[in-house]
């Protein structure tokens, strides 16, 4: 304990419990520790993030089963969702974890140069947080921070909708009740994931979105695609602008710019995420930011102030996960290694669209590759056109590549369909270590029939050269 009147100081802290966490191991034992707080230990991913959301996505695929199995020749009919054994078997996995994460830094021998705060922190000077306590407020100090306090959903300037109950990621997975209608303002991947769930589960939806496509950051054929498919099994409303939100006698409504209505049981607000740079005021440090708000970063994760470091979505335009966790094991590296630092690698990010159909990619689009002036070839293959796209019957999904005419490495993938998150992986691979797209088809077996034929056909339709062997 410092004496009082005196700031403790730290030789490190980190503010944030999600990748930031996972950076004190063994290794730090000597080291004078902190850890700050504000919310639940875990951070995004594990409590409102990938983790719950793929969970519920799950379930929802489960559910989904009897409105295509006819096609099959088998008829299936979905009697009932209990919702709240759904959300309980989830949460009661999750909670735990994030509760477990917090006892062992609190209490396990391992930790016992470390200090938790659980509170919120905001820079009051030069390496001077102050964090609100529940029952005081403490400053401290220290040589270096790691800033992984992560981001938060974006609520929009709308009229009314203070007046209004609404949900964001963060709170619509604990709804006590299954609404029969909702209306989701969004056209990104939230909006999409969870247009999937509540769809499958019975619900009514509702997607709101301001642009005239659903996922417009991915590739323009899969974005045309999945709107397609959307349109079919959600009331989208494309090119809309929602003027007001207002209470009805059922629920909630939203007064839209072309004069009509739509109505909603609940309300998921769904249009973005923000950093959370301004709620620690990295300013007050000196911490510089971009017009985003990301904190600014160079290839060691390294802030514009030495010592500061910053990882996660509070840095990466990114704002994933996997990204996340490699930042945070670079950052650790540099900390232990300050003489012999590693960067970050960014190449090559894959990310992925958890909804249905799937959707994962890597690399440029077709319309980042046109506007770069690059040269490129591209190809596509239908699942429909290998063995187990006709097991599945899938009559829309596809794998688009691009493509170095000179070189054939890979520029690009793209997947829409059954499992894409896992099909893409060996085209990620193919970037990662610069194996061209012909070597890739050629230089290894594919299994016959399995999904991953989709990858090796797309490959092959790629107009590129052929290296001998």
């Amino acid at each position: 304990m410092a004496k009082e009147g005196t700031v403790p100081h730290y030789d490190l802290v980190i503010v944030g419990t999600g990748s930031g966490n996972s950076i004190l191991d063994p290794r730090f034992a000597g080291w004078k520790t902190a850890i700050v707080e504000k919310s639940v230990f875990g951070g995004t991913c594990l409590n409102v993030g990938c983790i719950p959301t793929k969970m519920f996505v799950h379930t929802a695929d489960v559910a989904a089963t009897p409105s295509v199995s006819a096609r099959f020749g088998v008829d299936e009919e979905l009697v009932h969702v209990r919702w709240r054994d759904v959300r309980d078997r989830i949460f009661g996995r999750i909670d735990p974890i994030a509760a477990g994460g917090r006892e062992y830094r609190l209490n396990h021998q391992d930790n016992a140069n470390l200090t938790v705060y659980e509170g919120e922190g905001r820079f009051t000077g030069h390496k001077e947080l102050t964090v609100s306590l529940p029952d005081r407020t403490e400053t401290i100090t220290a040589d270096r921070f790691v800033l992984a306090a992560g981001g938060r959903p974006v609520v929009p300037d709308l009229e009314g909708l203070d007046q209004v109950e609404f949900h964001t990621s963060d709170s619509i997975m604990r709804l006590d009740e299954l609404p029969a209608r909702l209306v989701i303002m969004g056209s990104g991947f939230v909006a999409a994931e969870f247009a999937h769930v509540f769809a499958s589960l019975g619900v009514r939806v509702t997607v709101l979105a301001r642009s005239g496509a659903l996922l417009r950051n991915e590739d323009e054929d899969v974005s045309a695609r999945f709107t397609e498919l959307a349109g079919q099994r959600f009331d989208v409303r494309l090119n809309r602008k929602a003027l007001r939100a207002r209470k009805t006698e059922t629920g909630i409504a939203l007064d839209l710019d072309d004069g009509e209505t739509v109505e909603g049981d609940q309300l998921l607000i769904a249009i973005g995420r923000r950093p959370n740079s301004d709620l620690l005021d990295v300013a007050a440090t000196g911490v510089d930011t971009v017009d985003s708000g990301h904190v600014k970063v160079d290839s060691y994760q390294q802030t514009s102030v030495e010592g500061i470091y910053a990882l996660g979505d509070l840095s990466s335009r990114y704002e994933l996960k996997h990204v996340a966790n490699h930042e945070a094991r670079v950052v650790q590296h540099n900390l232990l290694h300050p003489d012999e630092r590693v960067r970050s690698d960014h190449r090559f990010v894959p990310h992925a669209v958890f909804s249905s159909p799937q959707i994962a990619s890597v690399g440029l689009t077709e319309q980042q590759a046109r506007q770069r002036g690059l040269k490129y070839t591209t190809s596509k293959q239908d699942y429909a056109g290998i063995a187990y796209g006709w097991a599945m019957e899938d009559t829309s999904g596809f794998a688009k590549l691009l493509a170095d005419p000179d070189t054939g490495q890979l520029l690009g993938a793209h997947i829409i369909g059954p499992e894409a998150a896992t099909v893409i992986q060996p085209l990620v691979q193919a970037m990662s270590f610069g194996v061209d797209a012909h070597t890739m088809a050629r230089g290894q077996y594919w299994i016959h029939p399995a999904i991953p034929e989709l990858v090796e056909n797309a490959l092959l339709n790629l107009d590129v050269p052929r290296p001998a062997r």
